[in-house]
């Protein structure tokens, strides 16, 4: 997969899928997820409806640049966080969203993309927020996939659901690769399968292992804030999917984002949680080819 400088700090690596003269679509990937998380199969299917596809690694992720030089130990971050000094927790984390949204503008401007539309998951939808409102003449559409809006009364993880992610992986193969089953709590009830969790740890692990990078991602999501009041004046045209079996970002991150965007569409899927399983793969293309028509 190729690399690529889209500033003079980031490099990012990248894939992409179908012909380069079809429109674009750039897939924007979670909290600690490399692009691999958009599934090769999902990515050709994808181009296969004459659409340009486009995925990456997010910084401090895959193989694109880590920013070791600037450790975050996710503890202490909460910690500041919650007793609300956040001159401290500002100072831990060497970036914010907008820089990653800057990520995804870069590769596209390196890729020779004026404009395209911008598809995000999770963290990733919080992304693709951000480039939307920051550069809403190289958006031609939004679609924000089981993500929220940064106002801590919408989309809260349960429980369960936040204890899981924020468990520490074993270092081992054999133990990381196990500990993916946790992603269960928040996968659809119906179609949730062990086996597929297992192979993406094992090829994420096998591709790159840097576990370091999340707690900055993490720290660039909790700082960034709201997008309540930017997101009432967006004028791009956005689709909101959200997984109605979703516990760890509530299905009322999905509402709350379509109640504010002016025009968005709401798509609440049945037996969705935070995953794409293959079996609602119809239903995801259908509606993302669609809104990128």
């Amino acid at each position: 997969m190729p690399i690529v400088d889209v500033s003079p700090k980031v490099s990012l690596s990248y894939e992409t899928f179908g012909d380069p003269g079809d429109p674009p679509v750039l897939l924007v990937m979670g909290f600690g997820a490399q692009m691999l998380a958009w599934d090769e199969d999902f990515c050709r299917e994808l181009a296969d409806h004459g659409r340009y596809v486009i995925r990456y690694d997010n910084r401090d992720c895959g193989l694109s640049t880590q920013f070791d030089d600037h450790p975050v130990d996710v503890g202490e971050f909460i910690a500041a966080v919650s007793s609300g000094d956040m001159a401290a927790a500002l100072a831990m984390v060497p970036y914010r969203l907008g820089d990653m949204a800057d990520d995804g503008l870069g590769l596209l401007t390196a890729l020779g993309v004026e404009r395209a539309h911008v598809v995000g998951a999770s963290m990733g939808g919080m992304i693709a927020q951000t480039m939307a409102l920051s550069s809403p003449q190289r958006v031609l559409t939004l679609t924000s996939m089981m993500s929220s809006t940064g106002e801590s009364a919408y989309g809260r993880p349960s429980p369960e659901a936040q204890a899981a992610l924020f468990s520490p992986r074993p270092a081992d193969r054999a133990g990381y690769i196990a500990t993916a089953e946790r992603g269960l709590i928040w996968s659809s009830r119906r179609y949730g399968d062990p086996a597929v969790l297992r192979e993406l740890a094992a090829d994420s692990y096998d591709r790159a292992y840097c576990p370091a990078g999340t707690g900055r991602q993490l720290g660039a999501m909790i700082l960034s804030g709201s997008r309540a009041d930017a997101l009432r004046e967006l004028r791009v045209p956005t689709l909101v999917i959200h997984g109605l079996d979703d516990t760890l970002i509530d299905p009322s991150g999905g509402r709350r984002t379509a109640e504010l965007v002016p025009g968005a569409e709401l798509l609440l899927i049945p037996d969705m949680g935070h995953d794409r399983p293959r079996e609602l793969w119809p239903t995801l293309i259908d509606a993302l080819v669609k809104h990128t028509g």
